[in-house]
């Protein structure tokens, strides 16, 4: 009678000692992958380098000094959704008060400075992770920093609060504040780098 493995974290579609062979994933790594695979345009960003909240924060955890988050939406998003705490809040887009009647909407508009006011806290050789509502203006700001020479930037690509679901538009699913990931109300302004007002 073949004896009980003792080592039950290998697969016993494995030789003894040989894991090379396998591919072993959780639903939730494979759900990932897919994520990360069928990726819609306006989350895409020109270096290609994606995590989820959950890997975002894992990064930071394993090396704080080494690795910045950088939270990109609007002060009132910080001040009512909440930031996680060690990120740093560098606006990149800001909300317009002119209305475009040909859109239906007020529009958002780039800051010029973004790139400057990262780089008072940032390294163009440091890893950086870029998140915002879901992940479309984090590509923005992905895309200029890349432009700026930044080699190693991340689209946090479910954002603060993570796309939708399909079943409704106001249940979102993924994100920071749906994956565990700490966060908080309470304001720092010594993490902010706001643009200068006139």
């Amino acid at each position: 009678m073949p004896s009980e493995p003792t080592d039950k974290s290998k697969p016993m579609c494995c030789a003894p000692g040989d894991l090379s062979s396998c591919t072993v994933t959780t639903a939730e790594e494979r759900n990932v992958a897919e994520l990360k695979a069928n990726l819609p345009k306006e989350k895409q960003t020109v270096l290609g380098l994606y995590v989820t909240a959950k890997e975002a924060y894992a990064k930071w955890q394993a090396a704080p000094e080494q690795v910045k988050i950088l939270d990109v939406r609007t002060p009132e998003e910080f001040l009512f959704v909440g930031s996680p705490g060690m990120a740093w809040k560098i606006p990149v887009i800001a909300q317009s008060y002119e209305w475009d009647a040909e859109k239906g909407k007020f529009p958002m508009k780039l800051i010029p400075d973004f790139v400057a006011r990262v780089q008072t806290v940032a390294k163009v050789d440091d890893t950086i992770l870029v998140t915002c509502r879901s992940g479309g203006r984090s590509a923005i700001a992905c895309n200029l920093l890349a432009q700026a020479g930044f080699k190693n930037v991340h689209n946090i690509i479910d954002g603060m609060e993570g796309d939708a679901n399909g079943d409704s538009a106001s249940t979102p699913q993924g994100g920071w504040k749906n994956s565990g990931c700490p966060w908080t109300k309470k304001l720092t302004p010594e993490r902010m780098v706001l643009p200068k007002t006139a």
